[in-house]
């Protein structure tokens, strides 16, 4: 038993790895797409709305699929149509192929996010103990790894079609071979379920089993309803994040475009080693800590940026607002998949879906805002976010552990 979830958990590190590689593909050939179908930057950025929409759309696919057919099934199958869907942006020819490819595109990779991490859910529980957070900072080893492999093939004369075709056919075959470590569908009760009491029909008509198995699913949806809203205010914190980063150092603090780009990186590092360090802390402290603490810390980095003249503070900041975002949303996805894991995946797929759309509204919200106030004063709205996030933590109080705590002891690692 031991084993197999084991081999369940470094199956879902196989699946998060490739789906940010997958991803992480795509977006370093972003330049060359742009090149050669002759379109505007303008023009590139609505096509990456369409993107993000097909995403969205797999995602509310995906998770009741998820439910109903077993992650065994739907992972293998939502990754080998991605890695197949990979190629099809650099064949397009012009605006509206390439529209259609992102769209495919953004739907296979949303559908596998999504069904992943509902088994990651189920995986989870079974460990009986925190370890969300591990699958989520490989997905950001994925993008690393795209990058470095693009990198190599571009220097050694690779186009950008050969390379994405050979990513692609490598991640299928590397899809289909982690398929056995899979954990099979297994029967789980919905969360009303199996809590033995009940009540029964008394002769003044008093509240029965089935009202209050309906009160616990009402209840149920609004709290996943409440985690999909935090989900939108981080995302859209970490939307903002990618695209303006390194334009507030050269924009506002007059940095030189290469120095400008340690700022995302700062980001994006700090919140990588949050990931590799949340689900301890979470272990240690309870989600509810690590989301209520984590989104202090990052109103305190972003309050930084926009308020530091200095360019080591911008640095510090921006690393303060990794390290605080890195553990939300894994914490956010677990509490939805542990709320009913019957229907983890649509539960999942609820909070992944308006957390998207909150990562594709960040750019453009703060980008509007910049008509009426200077780039750094816009960034307060993210503190507000930060702050509201903090504030809604306790949310998350109603989150059971996995497993009682002495239950653990026998995972292997």
């Amino acid at each position: 038993m031991e084993r197999s979830l084991l081999g369940a958990r470094v199956a879902t590190y196989v699946y998060s790895v490739l789906c940010g590689t997958l991803m992480g593909a795509w977006v370093v050939h972003i330049p060359a797409a742009e090149e050669r179908v002759g379109i505007s930057h303008a023009t590139l950025g609505g096509l990456l709305v369409l993107l993000g929409l097909g995403a969205f759309a797999g995602m509310q696919v995906a998770g009741p699929l998820t439910d109903r057919l077993g992650a065994r099934v739907v992972v293998p199958a939502t990754a080998v149509l991605c890695g197949a869907s990979l190629v099809l942006p650099g064949l397009a020819g012009g605006p509206w192929s390439l529209a259609g490819a992102l769209l495919v595109f953004g739907a296979c990779n949303g559908a596998l996010d999504v069904s992943m991490n509902a088994h990651a859910v189920h995986v989870e529980k079974a460990y009986g103990r925190p370890v969300m957070s591990g699958f989520h900072a490989t997905f950001s080893v994925g993008g690393v790894l795209a990058a470095l492999v693009a990198a190599g093939a571009t220097s050694a004369g690779v186009g950008p079609v050969a390379m994405m075709a050979a990513i692609g056919g490598v991640s299928i075959v590397i899809a289909l071979a982690s398929v056995p470590a899979l954990m099979p569908a297994a029967s789980v009760a919905p969360a009303d379920e199996g809590s033995g009491d009940d009540e029964e029909f008394d002769a003044s008509g008093d509240a029965t089993g089935a009202s209050r198995a309906s009160a616990v699913r009402r209840g149920t949806t609004r709290r996943v309803w409440l985690l999909a809203v935090l989900a939108l205010m981080v995302m859209l914190c970490e939307g903002a994040a990618n695209d303006w980063s390194a334009l507030h150092l050269r924009d506002v603090l007059g940095a030189s475009t290469s120095t400008a780009a340690f700022a995302y990186g700062t980001f994006a590092a700090a919140m990588t080693t949050g990931r590799l360090l949340a689900d301890r802390l979470v272990a240690r402290f309870g989600s509810m800590a690590v989301l209520r603490h984590g989104a202090a810390t990052a109103a305190a980095g972003i309050t930084l940026v926009a308020l530091g003249p200095w360019m080591w503070a911008a640095f510090a900041g921006w690393a303060l607002f990794g390290l605080g975002l890195a553990g939300a949303v894994p914490q956010l996805l677990s509490a939805a998949g542990h709320a009913d894991p019957a229907a983890a995946g649509a539960n999942v797929s609820r909070v992944a879906g308006l957390g998207y759309v909150g990562m594709l509204a960040g750019p453009a919200v703060i980008g509007w805002l910049t008509h009426l106030v200077d780039l750094n004063h816009a960034f307060v709205l993210l503190t507000l976010l930060c702050v509201t996030t903090a504030v809604g933590a306790g949310v998350l109080r109603a989150e059971p552990d996995p497993a009682p705590r002495g239950e653990t002891a026998g995972v292997g690692h």
